[in-house]
Parts: C-alpha cells; sequence; structure tokens
C-alpha cells in the first residue's frame, strides 16, 4: 500500500459532524503516515443518509472506514469494505423514541451551518426501515472486514450480542472506556488497529 493513497473513512456518531474530535484526531494521528482523512458531514435524515454514504465509498474507495455510534450503525452496511465498529448503535429508532421528539443542537460545526435538527416520527420511521438491513446477507467474507470495538462503560448504547450473533468474536473487542472517545482512548484503543489493518509502522 503506497501511504500517499491511503484513504481512511470516518463516520461520525449522532448529532455530529465531520469536524467531530474523533476526525481531527485521527488526521492528526495518521498524516505522517500519509493517510488522508476523510470525514463527511452525514445528511441528518436516514433516507438521505444511506444512499449518500454509498456515493461516498463508491468515490472514494477507501483502504478503511472507521466508524462510531450511528455512523457505525450505517458502516455495518457498507458490505465488501474494511470497517471498524466502534460502539455501534444498531437500534437507533429505539434510543430517540425514549430520547424525546423535538429540536437537537448539533455538537460539532456543519458544513451547511446547521446549528441544529428536528427529531420527529418521520426521522425515528427511517431508522427502523434502515435498521432492517442491518446483518443482512452476511457471509464469511463479510466477517473477515468487520472489526467491533465496545466501550466497557458504555452506559448508552450496548449492541455487543448484536455484533457477536452476527459477527461471531473473533474481530471482537473491548475497551476502558464510555460511548464518546476522547483522545486517551482513541491512542490506546482504535489507532493501534488502524495502523494494524492498514499496515503503518
Amino acid at each position: 500500500m503506497s501511504n500517499c493513497q491511503i484513504k481512511l473513512l470516518y463516520l461520525h456518531g449522532f448529532a455530529g459532524s465531520g469536524a467531530s474530535g474523533t476526525a481531527t484526531s485521527l488526521r492528526n494521528a495518521l498524516y505522517e503516515h500519509g493517510v488522508q482523512v476523510i470525514a463527511p458531514d452525514i445528511p441528518v435524515m436516514p433516507a438521505d443518509a444511506m444512499p449518500f454514504l454509498r456515493e461516498q465509498v463508491e468515490a472514494l474507495c477507501p483502504d478503511l472506514i472507521v466508524a462510531t455510534s450511528m455512523g457505525a450503525m450505517y458502516a455495518e452496511q457498507l458490505r465488501g469494505h474494511l470497517r471498524i465498529l466502534v460502539n455501534p448503535s444498531f437500534c437507533m429508532a429505539r434510543l430517540l423514541t425514549f430520547g424525546g421528539l423535538g429540536r437537537k443542537p448539533f455538537r460539532n460545526s456543519r458544513q451547511d451551518g446547521a446549528k441544529d435538527f428536528k427529531v420527529d416520527k418521520d426521522m425515528i420511521a427511517q431508522f427502523k426501515d434502515i435498521e432492517k438491513h442491518s446483518f443482512e446477507g452476511i457471509t464469511a467474507a463479510d466477517r473477515d472486514l468487520v472489526y467491533g470495538l465496545f466501550g466497557d462503560h458504555d452506559k448508552r448504547v450496548n449492541c455487543q450480542p448484536q455484533f457477536k450473533k452476527a459477527y461471531g468474536t473473533a474481530h471482537f473487542a473491548t475497551f476502558d472506556g464510555e460511548h464518546y472517545l476522547n483522545d486517551a482512548v482513541l491512542k490506546r484503543a482504535v489507532l493501534p488497529l488502524v495502523k494494524r489493518l492498514l499496515s503503518l509502522s
């Protein structure tokens, strides 16, 4: 793999953006290895998000996809690509149903300048439709391409059973951390796997 051609696609979590701290930290940590980190703003509505991400993957042909929370739920369905799913949230519809409807602020700045967005019944219904396709038609080749990393202290989401049922435990690991990543956890738990999968020294 030529360093100048390595592309990592990062998919952020719910209410996030491509300007998240995780994307910035990945970019800073991997710059010296010649890795280009691409972190787009995922469309808010699931019906728009999945086609958008498939187009991104087709256009970019990333060497690795790293995704967190909601982004990892989407990434699971991007078959045929090497993926690291960090604290994947395969139950977005249920979380939002109990989390309440209404306007929610974005945690990071968005390219379109939007400050907030609306959680409504339509969004929840769209998440339900997307989630129906989770783990669909997984093959042995798919299992080889997917890694799951789960925080031991994640009190927000626990989708470890679903991951293990679908992908087994060969590429399953836990780390000392919570749902949201910080630089220490990223350095300790995520970057070593990223470097190994990309054959970086």
